[in-house]
C-alpha cells in the first residue's frame, strides 16, 4: 500500500535527520550492553535486531554484550539448584556456573546471534572464554551486617572481574562484516571461569576500543533527577555533583560508575536508554532528542 504524501513527508524527514549522524559515526565502534526487557519482548527484540544489523549496514562496528540473569535463575529454579546472593551479585559455585556458560554462553548469545542474523546480519556469538577475549580474576565482595562491627570478605564463587582484553579478536571482527555478540563469561590464568557483570564487561571493551560510545540498554526512562524527570544531557563533573547530593543512589550507582569510568578513559559518550521503547537504540543514535541519558566529559 503506497504511503500517502503526510507519511512520505515524515519519512524523509526522519531520514534527513539521521544522515548527519550516520555520516558523523559511519567508521566508528558502538559497544552495546543489551538486557532487561527487550531480551524478553518478542517485538523488542526483534527491533534491537534489526537496530544492529542497519548499523552495521550504514558503516557502525557494533558490539553487543548481553546479560541473562533472569534466564539463568529460571533454569536454576528447574534444576532445583538454590540461588542466593550478597550485595546484588549471583553466589556461583561450581554446579551453578555450569549453568551460567550453559545459559549466557549457549542459549541466550545463540538467540541473540540468531535474531541479527535473521534480519539480514552476519553475527558471530562469542564468550570472553574465546580467544582469551577476557582475562578474568575472582572478585572480592566486602559485605558488612548491622550486627558486624567491620566488614568482611565473602567468597561468592566463580564471579569475577575483568583483568584484561584481547582487542586483536574485536578489531578483526570490527574491520569485517561479522558482528560480535559476547556472553560475559571471562577466564582465569588457571582456566577458571567466571561470571562477570556485564555492564562491566561493555566498559571495559569500550574503554580498551576507545569506542564512539557506550550504550546502555534498561528498565527505566534514563537517569532521573529529584522530580523523576529524565537528565538528557550531563557531563562527567555535573555526574558527580548528583551522585554527591543523592539524586543518583543504590542500584544505579554501578551502573552510572561503568559509564563515567568509560567516559573518563577517552570513550566519546556513555548512554543510558530505555530498552522497553522500540527501536531505542537508532532513537538514541540517529535522532536530536534521544531515549536516555547522555553522559560525556564535555560540557554540554
Amino acid at each position: 500500500m503506497p504511503l500517502n504524501r503526510d507519511s512520505a513527508m515524515n519519512v524523509a524527514k526522519v531520514l534527513s535527520e539521521a544522515l548527519p549522524y550516520i555520516q558523523r559515526f559511519s567508521g566508528k565502534t558502538l559497544v552495546i550492553k543489551y538486557g532487561g526487557n527487550a531480551m524478553t519482548d518478542e517485538n523488542l527484540k526483534n527491533s534491537f535486531a534489526r537496530d544492529i544489523v542497519l548499523m552495521k549496514t550504514v558503516g557502525i562496528n557494533p558490539i553487543v554484550i548481553h546479560g541473562g540473569g533472569p534466564q539463568i535463575g529460571d533454569l536454576l529454579s528447574r534444576l532445583n539448584i538454590e540461588s542466593r546472593f550478597v550485595n546484588g551479585m549471583r553466589v556461583t559455585d561450581s554446579a551453578t556456573m555450569d549453568v551460567v556458560e550453559m545459559v549466557l554462553g549457549g542459549l541466550v548469545n545463540k538467540d541473540i546471534v540468531g535474531l541479527i542474523n535473521s534480519n539480514g546480519g552476519k553475527a558471530i556469538g562469542l564468550t570472553g572464554k574465546d580467544g582469551k577475549l577476557i582475562t578474568a580474576s575472582k572478585l572480592k565482595v566486602m559485605h558488612k551486617s548491622p550486627e558486624m562491627q567491620s566488614s568482611e570478605i565473602i567468597d561468592i564463587g566463580h564471579v569475577g572481574e575483568v583483568e584484561s582484553v584481547n582487542t586483536e579478536v574485536l578489531e578483526m571482527l570490527a574491520n569485517s562484516h561479522f558482528i560480535p555478540v559476547i556472553a560475559p563469561i571471562g577466564v582465569g590464568k588457571d582456566g577458571s571461569s567466571y561470571n562477570i557483570n556485564a555492564d562491566l564487561v561493555a566498559g571495559k571493551i569500550s574503554e580498551v576500543l576507545k569506542a564512539e560510545k557506550l550504550i546502555l540498554l534498561t528498565n527505566i526512562a534514563g537517569l532521573l533527577d529529584k522530580k523523576g524527570e529524565v537528565l538528557t544531557g550531563l557531563s562527567t563533573e555535573q555526574v558527580d555533583e548528583l551522585i554527591e547530593d543523592g539524586t543518583i543512589h543504590g542500584g544505579m550507582l554501578p551502573k552510572i560508575g561503568c559509564a563515567l569510568s568509560a567516559v573518563n578513559s577517552g570513550v566519546t559518550s556513555a548512554h543510558i536508554i530505555d530498552g522497553r521503547v522500540s527501536h531505542a537504540t537508532l532513537l538514541e543514535i540517529f535522532t536530536d532528542e534521544g531515549v536516555g541519558t547522555l553522559i560525556t566529559n564535555q560540557n554540554l
